[in-house]
C-alpha cells in the first residue's frame, strides 16, 4: 500500500519505525519519514542518486522541530530538492564545513611540496577560521551576509605592533587593506579547491564576498639609491651589516635571506638555494663573483647547519632582532624614518627591473610572480620603452 507523508494526518497514522518510510519526488530522489514513538516530532531523510556516476546516498535532514507540523513536509521536501539540485551541478551530498575545506587545502599545498605556503595558510586559518563561525558553516549553506561578516571582523582587527613587550607597552594599529586581502585569497584558494573536488556546485557565495579590496597594493613606497644603501650598511653594527649587505645584492626577503644556512650555498657551482621563503618551493640563485666572494666569507669557521648570517652572539636573526637596529642605523645614515629591511629588497629589485632585466627573470630571482613584478614595477619599463621609442626618433 502506496503510504503518504505530505500532511499531518497522514504521517500521524504511520506505525513508529527505525527505517522511513519512502517517497518519490523526482527521478532519482525519495524524501523519507520516520519516528520511533507516536509522540516524537519524526525526522526527514533523503535519498538521492548521481545519474552521472549511479552513486545513491542517504542522509538525515533533521526534525524541523523549530516550524509548525503542517509545515515540515514542504520544507523537508524544498530541502531534499536542493540537495538534488546540487549533486546534479556537480556537487558532493557528503557535507563539508568551511574549517574542513580550509584543511583540506593545507593538506593538498603539502602534498604539492608546497611546505611554506602551507604554513603560512595553516597560520592564516588558525587565525580567521578555526575559532570563527564561519569555520561550522556547511559549504552547501554558505551564504554571502557569511562571508561578509567575516570580512569585516578582519578588518576590525588591531595587530600588535611588538608582540615580546609587556602588555602595558603594547602599540596596536589597524591591519592594512593588503594584509586583509592576503587573507581572503587564501580562504578563496581553499574554497575553490573544495569545489573543484565537488563538495559544492558553485562559488556564487564568494565571489563577491571575498573580492580583494581595490588598490590596496599600491607600488611600494620607499626607495633607497645604490649609495644609500651602502651608507644603510656602513652605519650598522657589524653582525646586521652582513646580513643588510646580504639584502643589497640579492633580491631576497629579509625572512628568507635570515634563514639560509652555510649548507645553503654551494661554492664549487656558485649556487645559492634559497629554501624558506614566500615562494614555497626552493629555488637556486647563481651568484656572481663578487656576490659569490662575499657569501663564502661568512660560511668561514661556520658548520653546515649554522646561520649564514647571525648574530653576534650566534643566533639567527629574525624580524624582531633587526627591526631597532635597522631603525638606528637609518637615523645615523640620515635615511627616512621609514626605512626597513624589506627596502633593501624593493631597492635592488627596482634596480634590476629598471636596469632591464626582464619581468620574467626578476620574479624568479626574487622569489614572487610575474604579476606582482609587472603591478609594483611595471611602471619602470614603461619608462625603458618610452626611453627607447625615443632613440628611433628621426
Amino acid at each position: 500500500m502506496k503510504r503518504s507523508i505530505d500532511t499531518v494526518e497522514a504521517r500521524s497514522r504511520l506505525k513508529p519505525r527505525r527505517a522511513p518510510y519512502w517517497v518519490r519526488l523526482d527521478p532519482g530522489v525519495h524524501l523519507g519519514f520516520c519516528r520511533l514513538t507516536a509522540s516524537s516530532p519524526g525526522a526527514w531523510h533523503v535519498k538521492v542518486e548521481d545519474n552521472s556516476t549511479g552513486i545513491r546516498t542517504q542522509r538525515s535532514l533533521g526534525t524541523f522541530e523549530a516550524l509548525q507540523p503542517s509545515a515540515r513536509y514542504s520544507a523537508a521536501k524544498k530541502a531534499a530538492e536542493a540537495l538534488q539540485q546540487h549533486v546534479e551541478v556537480g556537487g558532493s551530498a557528503d557535507g563539508m564545513t568551511v574549517l574542513q575545506a580550509c584543511e583540506g587545502y593545507v593538506a593538498h599545498l603539502r602534498a604539492d611540496g608546497r611546505h611554506a605556503a602551507a604554513d603560512d595558510a595553516g597560520a592564516r586559518f588558525a587565525r580567521w577560521v578555526t575559532g570563527d563561525k564561519l569555520g561550522r558553516v556547511d559549504l552547501r549553506k554558505l551564504a554571502p551576509h557569511h562571508l561578509r561578516t567575516w570580512r569585516r571582523g578582519l578588518a576590525g582587527t588591531d595587530v600588535v605592533i611588538n608582540p615580546h613587550a609587556d602588555e602595558v607597552d603594547q602599540r596596536t594599529r589597524e591591519r592594512s587593506a593588503s594584509s586583509i586581502n592576503r587573507d581572503m585569497t587564501t580562504l578563496r584558494a581553499a574554497l575553490n579547491l573544495a569545489r573543484e573536488g565537488g563538495a559544492v556546485g558553485t562559488d556564487a557565495a564568494w565571489r563577491a564576498a571575498l573580492k580583494p579590496a581595490a588598490g590596496a597594493d599600491r607600488p611600494r613606497g620607499l626607495y633607497l639609491d645604490r649609495q644609500q644603501r651602502a651608507e644603510l650598511v656602513k652605519h650598522a653594527p657589524t653582525d646586521l651589516a652582513a646580513l643588510l649587505r646580504g639584502l643589497a645584492l640579492v633580491p631576497l626577503r629579509p625572512g628568507a635571506m635570515a634563514a639560509l644556512t652555510v649548507a645553503s650555498l654551494d661554492k664549487r657551482v656558485a649556487m645559492l638555494t634559497v629554501g624558506t621563503d614566500k615562494a614555497g618551493a626552493d629555488r637556486r640563485l647563481m651568484l656572481p663573483p663578487a656576490t659569490l666572494a662575499f657569501f663564502v666569507e661568512q660560511t668561514k669557521g661556520k658548520l653546515p647547519g649554522a646561520p649564514l648570517f647571525a648574530r653576534a652572539d650566534g643566533k639567527a636573526w629574525d624580524k624582531d632582532a633587526w627591526k631597532k637596529p635597522v631603525k638606528a642605523a637609518a637615523a645615523a645614515a640620515g635615511l627616512p624614518g621609514t626605512t626597513t629591511a624589506y627596502t633593501l629588497r624593493h631597492g635592488v629589485i627596482t634596480d634590476l627591473v629598471g636596469g632591464g632585466l626582464d619581468v620574467l627573470t626578476a620574479a624568479r630571482l626574487s622569489g614572487t610572480s610575474v604579476s606582482m613584478i609587472e603591478r609594483h614595477y611595471g611602471h619602470l619599463r614603461a619608462e625603458a620603452a618610452a626611453a627607447a621609442l625615443a632613440t628611433l626618433a628621426l
